[in-house]
């Protein structure tokens, strides 16, 4: 009896070979996952630095309290402009380095030159003829620098997360751990940065950060951004070298791990550009709606938290004032230590996420956190009274 080899060939067909089957894309392993989003630590140490030291430190330089604000609006005008603007040129980009890491790697050097001139910007202004009475000079050496870093903190995090997206590609379990890894590192960013910023010290341990126009306070912020430089240049160091990009262009897109060699990647789908982002309001459900509006409310309330709490501490409850005295610097460095202690929180619920995700629902999850946190700052308010 003729075996079903032997009748397929006599039938004129041809015995399935291995060059005709469809690649079978390996697993992504979870380690190369945790190397690309540790990346997260690095920006997110900078962060933190910025949002509990920068609103003081504005003011110690001459800005007014009631202007402090204004300089902070680079932040969500460069997310509305320049995160779409990088998805879209990160989506076309024919890189021989791949679509995502040339954005990350220009993004980290880019926050490092930013930080740089933030904490030399005292000095800068020194250089150029201020005095301790007056330091123009300095405040637009520290607005530059400020809206440089604003802008770098856009450009990396939005390729970051849309490398995790292209390497874990429909594996859905693959994508919440990748959200998780990313959540975790963000938290552990945040623990070290506000730290950092809590510590009274640094000026010791680099002492010739103090100079004629920069005192301990400088010399202890720009100390802090000097590790800050460290850190970034590290996790981007890990994050870029663990998983090497096949330029667009190929013949398919695809991602080479060091270690696994050839993985395949479906990272075709396009960002919406600007314009783009608007025309698709029209065909939102109005579910989506109303968790757009109220993501929107919870950052209405969250901004001006998040930009003046160590100013908060360091005037309310210390009762000090910029450049006045000792108090101010002390609430300002125990503001920092509280944000840690509410980072070491969001590590432990980021680790936690997918299983209370799938024991309580996405949903009551995402409501319980929307009304945790105003609770929380009123019973703290309550408490001061």
């Amino acid at each position: 009896m003729a075996t079903p080899e032997v009748n397929r060939q006599r039938a004129g067909g041809r015995p399935p070979t291995s060059s005709n089957r469809p690649p079978v894309r390996a697993r992504i392993r979870l380690r190369q996952l945790f190397r690309v989003a540790s990346v997260a630590c690095g920006i997110q140490f900078g962060w933190a630095l910025q949002l509990s030291l920068l609103t003081p430190y504005v003011q110690e330089l001459g800005i007014p309290h009631q202007w402090a604000s204004i300089i902070w609006l680079c932040g969500p005008l460069s997310g509305l402009v320049v995160q779409p603007l990088v998805g879209h040129m990160s989506d076309r980009c024919s890189s021989r380095f791949g679509r995502r890491r040339p954005f990350i790697v220009a993004g980290a050097v880019s926050i490092i030159v930013a930080v740089l001139i933030i904490g030399h910007s005292a000095d800068i202004g020194w250089l150029f003829g201020d005095t301790d009475a007056s330091r123009p000079r300095a405040i637009v050496a520290f607005v530059f620098g400020f809206w440089i870093l604003d802008v770098a903190n856009n450009v990396t995090q939005g390729p970051c997360r849309a490398l995790l997206a292209d390497l874990t590609e429909k594996d859905h379990r693959r994508t919440r751990v990748a959200n998780a890894y990313f959540s975790l590192f963000m938290a552990i960013g945040n623990i070290l940065g506000y730290a950092t910023g809590s510590y009274s010290s640094w000026f010791k341990i680099f002492p010739f950060t103090r100079t004629a126009a920069c005192n301990v306070d400088c010399a202890n912020l720009k100390s802090a951004f000097y590790l800050d430089v460290i850190f970034i240049a590290i996790t981007t160091y890990v994050s870029v070298l663990a998983a090497k990009e096949v330029p667009l262009g190929s013949v398919e897109i695809s991602t080479t791990f060091n270690e696994e060699g050839p993985e395949h990647s479906g990272g075709n789908a396009e960002e919406a550009f600007l314009w783009e982002l608007f025309g698709i309001f029209k065909y939102f459900s109005g579910t989506i709606w109303i968790i757009l509006s109220v993501t929107a409310l919870n950052w209405i309330g969250w901004f001006p938290f998040l930009l003046f709490d160590t100013d908060w501490m360091g005037r309310e409850i210390y009762g000090g004032e910029p450049n006045e005295g000792s108090n101010y610097a002390a609430g300002v460095r125990m503001g920092s230590l509280g944000l840690m202690l509410n980072s070491v929180v969001l590590g432990i619920t980021s680790v936690l996420m997918e299983k209370l995700c799938s024991k309580r629902g996405a949903g009551f999850i995402w409501v319980f956190q929307a009304f945790s946190w105003p609770c929380a700052f009123s019973q703290c308010s309550f408490y001061q009274m």
